[in-house]
């Protein structure tokens, strides 16, 4: 999943990111996990193997084929030492080497967390890796994470599992979990200081390997792992009492904000949002090497949500290179305290938002960043800090209510490490606020998709379930789903930024929640009719379908539902209450912004068509059971082209729609049947594709005429020698009186493909079979309920006679407008006068 509202790791050009992590993590190829597994994980797994020097072809034991080394990232001591050394920058990574040739694992920590850092930075794009730095935070993908699994287990026989590295990726820690799991009892490493790894790397080679570990016993993990994380937050939350004091901040609409996370999801549109609608000067901290690639970064994340990227838009920007997971930004010490008087408000929308990682992989962005702005807010003049959150804080299975002042979750009931370091934030920042500082809280729920964009994001769980959910017509059974789209949360957040008013108190952005209900029934009528299953069913049943039917882009929600730690948090969304959102209501009642309104059907249109587009998800297709049909039978006579129209002709037609979507956006119905002629053939016309379009152009009339297109037919017919022909067929409203003739007479023209017009004449819907086939006639998709078909006619036929009822009152209105045209042309008379 990666960091969806931080900036992406950045590597030096020509440093080239692994190929696979950027097929499945940034969007393109089609290699997913499963198959990377069953690519490089190694056949036999029951005895560790000794790590051995790796030449320029890594030859491995268990028949696969050879690697070039080349295809990983060679570091420099690579290229002069084949000993275990590490050489540290000042940021604490190290650029470690390989073991020397005939050693192996050990139980010593040191050494065996080096050796697994030297692995780890071969898989990232800077190949720098030092045992106190976290693996994503080095810019490792979960691709990445895989390979890594797989290249320990081959060169160092350490067998760890795939939830072992999400739950803390620092190398010091998959060692100890290793060791311990094999017998060793390791002395546990206290958390690092933000920003910061060890001053030393030992230098000892790997000695005598390890007895057999089972694979299992190699995954498991320790039991006291929850509590580790209940002692690395509640150190987190002491470093609140360290922030400097602050009075309170002017109060006055801010003229230079300084924006994290404005190359992800919401932090783009927030950026847009507030150029928008102020006048004031952006500072977006992005993490690049210079200015210059910044800000290239930041037009390329726009132009992905479909968002502009002009001249007045940088104008406005400024690019400020940096790093919140860094001590102060990664900043100079001269820029920060220049930094700390010249902004006025600092907007924190930065995260890594990953369901998969544990506490200590996210405390960096998520806990430590909030926690530098905090101070920066309170450096020189005081500054508002608004911090964007998630209402994930209440993701307590069972919790009563989720207020925007209600009490959180007990933080030693929540299970997801994202759950953990979001709580963690929050609390850390109200403590802020017992040093004055004035800290905003916006709780986003769900970010769904644009809805006049379509733009989503594609790693992000909402997208994740609603595209399962579209594709496989299964949905799990649910209390409500707290989701807004991302326009509505951006521009009710920038609205609080820019109201001093509103500052220091808590929102939640959930927009109106959507229920079960909801769901099925606009589905239903969307022609994508849903099965409800309970939670365990469908999450078993999507993961063997995602299994099945690989898709690279949803491989992150396959990972999500087969981790027990991301399934609970899951199942505390999917069985929590509705938010409350009182104060955010009244704000936006207000100051006039948009209220808060269900993701409904037509809210979300944009971004299932563009879902459909992207492969994630599924509209209604021709081939689907339709969801709705009906007979028309229509008697008459051909003739040749300026001739009289003498041979009798029928046409038997079954009218249907794939779904009210195809309504909706086309206006058009599909068409099935035969045409039955002499002047054709002795044997009737099959249907092979036929399209009825509803007041096509919108009912505008003929150049120059008073007959307004009601309805369009157009046929791809073939006859019983193979040739194709062509018809062509339109009903006219007209003012006359004739309006029940009008609905039922249809003119046509037909001719052989290719070909002009040989044959025209008239077909009219017999008076006594109307109503009996195109309105008792219609029938509905027998999987719905009876309600649901009743709800299925009524809204056709409501559909249907409002169209058709604007397009007979069109002529009559011409006419009178005509009538009252003060401009007409003068009569004789009148020009005499």
């Amino acid at each position: 999943m990666g960091e969806v509202n931080a900036d992406e790791p950045v590597g030096a050009p020509g440093n080239g990111q692994r190929l696979t992590g950027e097929s499945i993590e940034r969007g393109g190829g089609r290699l997913n996990v499963a198959d990377l597994l069953a690519l490089v994980r190694p056949k036999t797994t029951t005895t560790p193997k000794a790590a051995t020097a790796r030449e320029t072809t890594t030859a491995p034991t268990d028949g696969t084929t050879p690697r070039a080394a080349t295809t990983s990232k060679p570091t420099a001591a690579m290229a002069t030492t084949a000993a275990t050394t590490a050489s540290h920058d000042t940021a604490g990574h190290a650029t470690a080497g390989h073991a020397t040739a005939g050693h192996d694992a050990t139980g010593d920590v040191d050494s065996l967390a080096a050796a697994i850092a030297t692995e780890a930075a071969r898989f990232l794009p800077d190949g720098a890796m030092g045992p106190e730095t976290d693996f994503f935070d080095a810019g490792g993908t979960s691709v990445n994470a895989v390979e890594l699994i797989a290249a320990l287990a081959r060169e160092l026989g350490v067998e760890v599992g795939l939830d072992d590295v999400f739950a803390d990726a620092r190398p010091r820690r998959i060692a100890e979990r290793w060791l311990s799991a094999a017998g060793t009892r390791p002395a546990q490493a206290p958390l690092p200081a933000p920003g910061t790894g060890p001053a030393t790397a030992s230098s000892a080679v790997l000695s005598a390997a390890p007895s057999a570990v089972p694979a299992s016993a190699a995954r498991a993990v320790p039991a006291g792992a929850a509590d580790e994380d209940l002692g690395a937050i509640l150190a987190d939350l002491a470093r609140a009492d360290t922030l400097p004091w602050a009075g309170p901040p002017e109060a006055v609409v801010p003229r230079r904000i300084l924006l994290t996370g404005a190359t992800g999801f919401l932090g783009s549109h927030m950026l847009l949002d507030l150029l928008r609608h102020s006048d004031a000067h952006v500072l977006c901290l992005v993490r690049a090497a210079d200015v210059e690639e910044g800000t290239k970064r930041l037009g390329a994340a726009l132009s992905t949500y479909a968002l502009p990227w002009s001249s007045e838009i940088r104008r406005r920007v400024t690019v400020l290179t940096g790093d919140i997971r860094q001590p102060r930004l990664g900043l100079s010490d001269d820029r920060w305290d220049a930094l700390a008087q010249e902004v006025d408000s600092i907007v924190s929308v930065a995260a890594a938002v990953d369901f998969l990682r544990g506490y200590p992989s996210l405390r960096q962005s998520n806990v430590i960043g909030p926690l530098t702005l905090a101070e920066l807010a309170a450096t020189g003049r005081p500054k508002p800090l608004h911090h964007v959150s998630s209402v994930a804080v209440f993701n307590e299975v069972g919790i009563a209510s989720m207020g925007e002042d209600d009490p959180v979750a007990h933080i030693d009931r929540l299970v997801a490490g994202y759950d953990k370091s979001k709580w963690a934030a929050e609390a850390l920042l109200r403590r802020a606020r017992d040093h004055g500082l004035v800290v905003t809280v916006l709780r986003p729920g769900g970010i769904a998709g644009h809805t006049r964009t379509g733009a989503y994001n594609a790693q992000d769980l909402s997208s994740g379930l609603t595209s399962a959910i579209a594709r496989f017509r299964r949905v799990p059974a649910f209390r409500y789903l707290n989701s807004a789209p991302v326009d509505w949360v951006s521009r009710v957040a920038v609205g609080v930024v820019l109201e001093p008013g509103a500052w220091g108190y808590n929102y939640n952005l959930t927009g109106k929640p959507n229920t079960l209900p909801d769901l099925v029934r606009e589905m239903a009528l969307g022609g994508m009719n849903v099965r409800v299953q309970d939670w365990e069913e469908w999450r078993t049943d999507t993961v063997a379908r995602l299994r099945a039917e690989p898709i690279p882009e949803l491989d992150f929600l396959t990972r999500v539902l087969e981790s027990p730690t991301a399934v609970k948090l899951c199942e505390a969304t999917l069985k929590g209450p509705a938010c409350t959102s009182e104060r955010t209501d009244a704000f936006v009642a207000a100051h006039d912004l948009p209220p808060a309104a269900r993701y409904d059907a037509q809210a979300q249109l944009k971004t299932f068509e563009k879902l459909a587009r992207d492969g994630l998800g599924r509209l209604p297709e021709l081939d689907d059971q339709p969801y709705l049909w009906f007979p028309e039978t229509m008697e008459g006579a051909l003739g040749p082209v300026g001739g009289p129209a003498g041979t009798a002709c029928t046409l038997k037609l079954t009218l249907s729609i794939a779904s009210m979507y195809q309504l909706l956006q086309e206006r058009r119905v599909d068409i099935r049947g035969e045409l039955s002629c002499a002047l054709l053939h002795p044997e009737p016309l099959v249907v092979e594709q036929g399209d009825l379009w509803v007041r096509p152009q919108e009912g505008i009339p003929e150049a120059h005429g008073l007959r307004h297109t009601l309805l369009r037919y157009r046929l791809r017919l073939r006859d019983g020698d193979g040739r194709l022909w062509w018809l062509e067929g339109r009903k006219f409203a007209r003012a006359r009186r004739d309006l029940w003739r009008q609905t039922r007479t249809l003119t046509v023209t037909l001719g052989r493909e290719g070909e002009p017009a040989c044959l025209e004449g008239e077909v009219v819907v017999p008076g006594d079979s109307y109503v009996r086939e195109q309105i008792d006639g219609i029938r509905v998709d027998p999987r719905l309920s009876g309600q649901e078909k009743r709800a299925a006619k009524l809204t056709w036929l409501a559909w249907f006679g409002m169209e058709v009822g604007r397009g007979l009152l069109g002529p009559f209105a011409r006419v009178g407008a005509d009538l009252l045209d003060l401009r007409r042309t003068p009569t004789p008379t009148e020009r005499d006068r």
